[in-house]
C-alpha cells in the first residue's frame, strides 16, 4: 500500500472511529477511560495523527461492540512490507512515544540516517536485489525520520559508539554527509547524541542495538535487535534491566559537547579524503 493510500485509510479509521463513538453516546474522555488511553488519545486517533497499537483498538471494538471492524482494520494497515515482521510494531510505537533512548553500537541508526547513508546500508544487506527495492526501504527508513519533525516528537537520546563514526559506509562523501546531518540535529537540539569512545573499553550492552521507548498512556518498553531478528518486551523486570543497562552506557559516553566535537571532526575527516581523491 503506497504511503498516501495508508494516510487515507488511517483517516477513514478515524472518521470512523468518531462516528461510532458519537453513535455510542461517548465523549473522547469517556471512551479513554473504557480502553486505557486519554481523552486526547482518542482525539489524535480520530485525526490520524496517531495510530492506536493492535490491543487499544480490540478494547475500542469491545467498548463500542463493533465486532472486529477496527482491530481487522489495524491488523491491515499495521502489515507494513516495508518493515521486517519483527519491526514493523516499533515504527508504530515510535509515533506514539514520549521519549526514545537508543544505543546504537556499529551503525548511525535508522531515525538519523541520510538517503545515501540508508542506501548503502541496504545494498550491503541486500547485494542481488533491484533498485526498486532499494528504493522502497530508503524512502521508509526517511519517512520513518518525520517523527524527530513532528511537533509532538518525542525526546530522542542516542548513545553512539565510536564505532559508527569510522566505519565507512557508503564512503567518504556519503559519511561527511551523515555525519553533518547527525551534527546539526545536535546543534538544533532535536537530538542529544552522546559518543561512547573506544576507550571506555567493556560496556553494559555488547550484543547488540538498545531502543527504549516510553508512552504517556502505556508502560515503557524495549527492543533488542541483532542481524536478523528483534525482540520487543514490555515485561517490567526485563525492561527495567535495559534501562539499567542504558544509564550504564550513558554514564560511560561522553558528554554531548565532546561528543559533538567528535561527531564533526570525524565528518570533516572525511571530507578532506574527498577531497584528496
Amino acid at each position: 500500500m503506497a504511503n498516501g493510500s495508508r494516510q487515507a485509510a488511517w483517516e477513514f479509521f478515524g472518521a470512523e472511529l468518531k462516528r461510532r463513538r458519537e453513535d455510542a453516546g461517548l465523549t473522547q474522555s469517556a471512551l479513554g477511560v473504557r480502553v486505557f488511553v486519554s481523552g486526547g488519545y482518542i482525539g489524535q486517533f480520530e485525526q490520524a495523527i496517531r495510530k492506536p497499537q493492535l490491543d487499544v483498538a480490540e478494547r475500542i471494538d469491545e467498548v463500542l461492540q463493533t465486532d472486529g471492524f477496527f482491530e481487522r482494520m489495524c491488523r491491515k494497515l499495521i502489515d507494513d512490507k516495508r518493515y521486517a515482521d519483527y519491526f514493523a510494531a516499533v515504527v508504530e510505537l515510535e509515533a506514539l512515544a514520549t521519549r526514545i533512548c537508543e544505543f546504537a553500537p556499529t551503525l548511525v541508526p535508522g531515525l538519523l540516517q541520510t538517503a545515501a547513508y540508508a542506501r548503502a546500508v541496504t545494498v550491503a544487506a541486500n547485494p542481488f536485489v533491484t533498485d526498486e527495492y532499494v528504493d522502497e526501504k530508503v524512502t521508509a527508513r526517511l519517512e520513518r525520520a518525520r517523527v524527530l519533525k513532528d511537533a509532538t516528537r518525542p525526546e530522542y537520546w542516542v548513545v553512539l559508539h565510536e564505532n559508527a563514526l569510522y566505519i565507512p559506509v557508503g564512503g567518504p562523501e556519503a559519511m561527511a554527509q551523515q555525519l553533518d546531518h547527525v551534527a546539526k540535529l545536535m546543534r538544533e537540539r532535536h537530538v542529544l547524541v552522546m559518543v561512547l569512545p573506544y576507550e571506555a573499553g567493556a560496556h553494559a550492552n555488547m550484543t547488540g542495538d538498545l531502543r527504549l521507548m516510553e508512552f504517556d498512556d502505556a508502560p515503557p518498553t524495549a527492543y533488542t535487535e541483532t542481524a536478523f531478528s528483534g525482540t520487543l518486551v514490555d515485561e517490567p523486570a526485563v525492561v527495567v534491566r535495559a534501562q539499567r543497562a542504558y544509564d550504564l552506557l550513558r554514564g560511560a559516553a561522553l558528554p554531548p559537547k565532546a561528543s559533538l566535537a567528535l561527531v564533526e571532526s570525524a565528518a570533516e575527516d572525511y571530507r578532506r579524503c574527498t577531497s584528496t581523491t
